[in-house]
């Protein structure tokens, strides 16, 4: 039998992982902790739980702070708790997308939902526009794509710009990540509007190819080449076929 000293360098950072999991997960469901709490729920020392501690808030996952007192302030400094930050609060379950995909659901059902749940999606990419529009429109037009592709990875879509394959004459921007797929799954409007911004965007018709909210690795949309900048009296024409485009999984 292995000593706990001689156990390879990864199963020492799994353990390692999990009990830290362990310290935050508890802070979760109590709430701001001290060390000699989360010691004792846990059934470590305290000296292993502030060197957890220590990892975790170089990590932004919790943040020490003073201890509430309600009544009477005893003498003495106040205690010295542990409590999740915001960024520690992302890394468990939260319901955010049931809560949205659960409000368009009931947007969907009334009188006239449908409509009003492609409006959002409109409404929502035009709230983001601002910074995209300023980061394509200052950028050469061959070099257009791969400066949105650049805006969007800034906003979390750890998107990319590429050639698209032979035969094809263009481009590729390809998103890896994509923060609502759960609700687009449901709602594909989200993904049609998305769409229909990057034709306005780019001067030019688009076509969406693949989608992470539709079961792809990655959402894929083909740009194709052209001999002109974008140009804002051609928008409303791209716009109606690059919402065309997106009625399928794979509409090419």
């Amino acid at each position: 039998m292995k000593n706990v000293g001689e156990a390879p360098q990864e199963e020492l950072a799994t353990g390692e992982r999990s009990t830290r999991n362990r310290v935050a997960r508890s802070i979760l469901d109590h709430g701001p902790s001290t060390v000699a709490e989360l010691a004792g729920r846990l059934g470590l020392t305290q000296a292993a739980v502030r060197r957890h501690l220590d990892a975790l808030v170089a990590d932004d996952v919790v943040e020490a702070r003073e201890q509430r007192v309600y009544g009477t302030r005893t003498r003495g400094r106040p205690a010295k708790v542990f409590a999740l930050t915001d960024c520690g609060r992302d890394a468990f379950d939260q319901s955010y997308d049931k809560l949205a995909a659960d409000a368009l659901r009931w947007i969907a059902e009334q009188e006239g939902g449908e409509k009003a749940i492609a409006a959002f999606a409109r409404a929502r990419i035009a709230g983001q526009a601002g910074a995209y529009r300023k980061a394509v429109e200052s950028a050469p037009p061959d070099q257009r794509t791969e400066a949105l592709a650049k805006a969007l990875s800034a906003d979390g879509y750890a998107a990319v710009a590429r050639s698209a394959p032979r035969p094809q004459q263009g481009e590729q921007l390809c998103q890896h990540h994509c923060p609502v797929a759960h609700v687009a799954e449901q709602f594909p409007q989200l993904c049609e509007a998305e769409t229909e911004f990057f034709a306005e965007l780019l001067g030019t018709h688009v076509q969406r190819l693949a989608t992470i909210a539709h079961g792809d690795g990655v959402c894929t949309t083909f740009i194709p080449k052209t001999s002109h900048a974008a140009d804002p009296s051609r928008a409303a024409t791209n716009t109606d076929n690059a919402s065309a485009s997106t009625a399928g999984r794979n509409p090419a």
